[in-house]
């Protein structure tokens, strides 16, 4: 008899392949046959049939839907691969791709908001995570707290993302440190609606990207709550903190906390269209209250960077 974990993952590939979408159904049939994407590029070559990894990741996370002839013979290389009945990926092609995907905001590429672009892709690559994950923010609330040291000591964040598209269940959370700090020595939490997935990073650039899996496959429309945070302390001092937004709408707080042994002369917030463009609405902030922070408050955010900027003398 097969074992029960066994018999569950083989009835939701039977779930999947019945009901679609296609890309739902081919990430399902590759975690119940346990195959890494580079091994079914493999074997797909030993057949004949030459695609990439890349276009395999984009083809299970929904970003790119197969349509020319070589991606089709791909596919139907795949259901033999995958050991699935004939027809069985194909003719969720072929059908309508079922219900509309929820509106999709106005984007950006994150190429022009970060600006160790190159470096985040090369990660994203290797996580099989593409450009666009299928989520934008509805609401997100961050906490930055600078340390005795000047240091970067820690953000957390709760997040309210709605799902533009079938099949998304993780999230991919990046983090750039300042200069000094090590990668490999950031702790990543995950503490509501969420587990810490893969971690991948680079030393010289101190970006570290974190895979946040959620417990349920969220379908167009379909909104999630979660909240996650990095722990570093292992830069150098720290004069601001940005965040840059590839979706237009959301609401976006940004609270930073200065600790009693360190207190910057001046903050202000100020925003950017892209990493390169010159600053601009910029406001000066002033240290409140006993916790010793600045905010911002942005209610419909556009396609760009926002952030706070603090001097030390």
């Amino acid at each position: 008899m097969a074992p029960s974990g066994t018999r569950a993952a083989e009835a939701e590939l039977a779930q999947a392949l019945r009901t679609g979408p296609f890309h739902l159904a081919l990430r399902t049939a590759l975690s119940a046959r346990g195959l890494a994407l580079h091994r079914v590029q493999h074997r797909l070559a030993q057949r004949g049939v030459k695609v990439g990894v890349t276009s395999l990741s984009y083809w299970q996370q929904g970003a790119r839907r197969p349509r020319r002839p070589e991606s089709l013979r791909a596919v139907r290389m795949l259901e033999e691969v995958l050991e699935l009945p004939a027809q069985a990926l194909t003719r969720l092609l072929l059908e309508p791709a079922g219900r509309p995907a929820a509106e999709r905001p106005a984007a950006r590429s994150y190429r022009s908001l970060v600006e160790e672009s190159r470096t985040v892709h090369r990660l994203l690559t290797d996580l099989e995570s593409p450009e666009d994950g299928g989520l934008h923010t509805v609401c997100q609330l961050e906490r930055v707290l600078v340390g005795a040291r000047r240091e970067l000591r820690s953000r957390t964040s709760q997040h309210v993302v709605r799902a533009h598209r079938d099949g998304v269940d993780r999230y991919v959370a990046i983090h750039h440190g300042d200069e000094g700090c090590d990668p490999g020595r950031v702790a990543v939490r995950a503490t509501e609606n969420c587990r810490v997935g893969r971690l991948r990073w680079d030393e010289a650039t101190g970006v570290l990207v974190a895979e946040l899996l959620f417990d349920t496959r969220l379908r167009a429309g379909d909104t999630h709550v979660f909240g996650y945070g990095f722990e570093d302390g292992t830069g150098g001092a720290s004069s601001e903190y940005v965040r840059g937004f590839s979706f237009a709408g959301g609401q976006y707080v940004l609270q930073v906390r200065f600790d009693d042994a360190a207190l910057p002369v001046r903050c202000r917030r100020f925003s950017q269209t892209s990493a390169g463009a010159p600053r601009c609405g910029q406001q000066e902030l002033t240290l409140t209250g006993r916790h010793r922070g600045v905010h911002l408050v942005e209610q419909g955010v556009r396609p760009g960077i926002l952030g706070i900027a603090w001097d030390w003398s």
